[in-house]
């Protein structure tokens, strides 16, 4: 592949052994396959291995910052159109084909892992359906989607963070004890109660913790972090390393956020598990943690592609995005809510209250008056 001051480029070319056509990556297995023969060919990595790569390493890396990409000018190997798009994987506009970017010519860090689709557009299919079937105040109409408008396959960047954290902390220890109170009730009669108060102790100290993998999401131009976040937790432990292969017949974003803002957000993420850390340290019945003091070493980190399929689909002349995890199926999305149901359901909520009301009055009427016959 060649990468042009002008952003043209010659993309991966993954022929079919079988019929000459292009292979692409089948979801839950290590092979490409054809899309018209069938034809496997598994993805080798030979001795490769997934890195981490320590922090000091991003002064000497040969990128350009993220503003001053430009996008990408595909030149499709098989009918010679030409395809622009800000993505290191597309498919032609024109014949289909996979277009994936040699890494090493998109002006980028390189990925260093991939986690692979294990999921195929069937398998996305069935967690859609699923998960339309189980919202209870979605209109009766949407249950019946059964295909979204549009489905992209897309590869997600994140950056992964590892560190080992000492923290130093200040804080106080909450103690509870109890003093008896009197007071005097509706009736004027003079009663006592226990009452709980609060001895604050001022502590101070130390906790680690090793933090593996810490993810932030490297895009937040096409997909919300937020919504990514939501469809955690990934198997990262079954990421590969990083093929293009993989990428064939799927999306891949790059990424727009710097490493170095994504390092400023993992460390967020871990200041708030440190925090948990020195209240469980603190101890006691109640904690305050007034200042956390944190060290962080052996900082590494890496650029891991994670799938999603993004699904579109259309209701009431509106357009609703869900997002499927590649890995598991978990869905988070949006979707209508049918204010006939919603309205029924308040409705049935107050119709039972009076219900059970009805027959708690009626029952204590009923004992009132057995009583005065008496």
């Amino acid at each position: 592949m060649t990468f042009s001051p002008g952003g043209t480029v010659s993309p991966n070319a993954f022929p079919c052994g079988g019929c000459g056509a292009r292979v692409e990556f089948a979801p839950g297995t290590t092979a490409m396959r054809c899309p018209y023969c069938g034809y496997e060919q598994q993805i080798s990595h030979g001795d490769q291995q997934v890195q981490e790569h320590d922090l000091a390493e991003l002064a000497t890396l040969p990128r350009k910052p993220v503003a001053q990409l430009a996008a990408y000018v595909y030149v499709c190997q098989r009918c010679a159109a030409q395809t622009q798009s800000n993505d290191t994987a597309t498919q032609c506009q024109f014949c289909g084909s996979p277009l994936v970017m040699d890494p090493q010519a998109s002006g980028q860090i390189m990925p260093e892992a991939v986690l692979p689709f294990a999921l195929d557009r069937n398998g996305m299919r069935e967690a859609l359906r699923k998960w339309i079937s189980s919202r209870w105040f979605a209109p009766n109409a949407l249950k019946k989607v059964s295909e979204a408008e549009s489905t992209r396959g897309t590869y997600v960047p994140h950056w992964t963070y590892d560190s080992q954290t000492y923290s130093s902390y200040s804080g106080a220890r909450g103690e509870h004890y109890y003093v008896t109170e009197t007071y005097t009730d509706s009736d004027g009669r003079t009663q006592t109660r226990q009452v709980q108060r609060t001895r604050w102790y001022p502590v101070s100290g130390q906790v680690e913790r090793f933090f593996d993998d810490v993810l932030v999401p490297g895009n937040t131009g096409n997909v919300p972090p937020a919504k990514v976040d939501a469809l955690a937790p990934w198997p990262l432990p079954e990421a590969a390393p990083f093929a293009p292969q993989y990428l064939a017949g799927f999306t891949s974003l790059r990424y727009d956020v710097e490493p170095e803002t994504g390092l400023e957000e993992a460390k967020r993420r871990m200041s708030s598990v440190i925090h948990e850390d020195c209240r469980r340290d603190i101890g006691g019945d109640e904690q305050r943690v007034d200042g956390v003091n944190t060290n962080y070493t052996a900082l590494t980190f890496k650029l891991m592609l994670l799938p999603i399929w993004i699904a579109c689909y259309l209701y009431g002349g509106k357009t609703w995005q869900i997002l499927v995890n590649g890995q598991t199926g978990e869905v988070h999305g949006e979707r209508p809510y049918s204010k006939m149901k919603i309205f029924l359901a308040i409705l049935i909520g107050i119709l039972v209250v009076g219900v059970i009301l009805y027959f708690v009055l009626s029952g204590h009427h009923t004992t009132t008056t057995t009583t005065h016959h008496r």
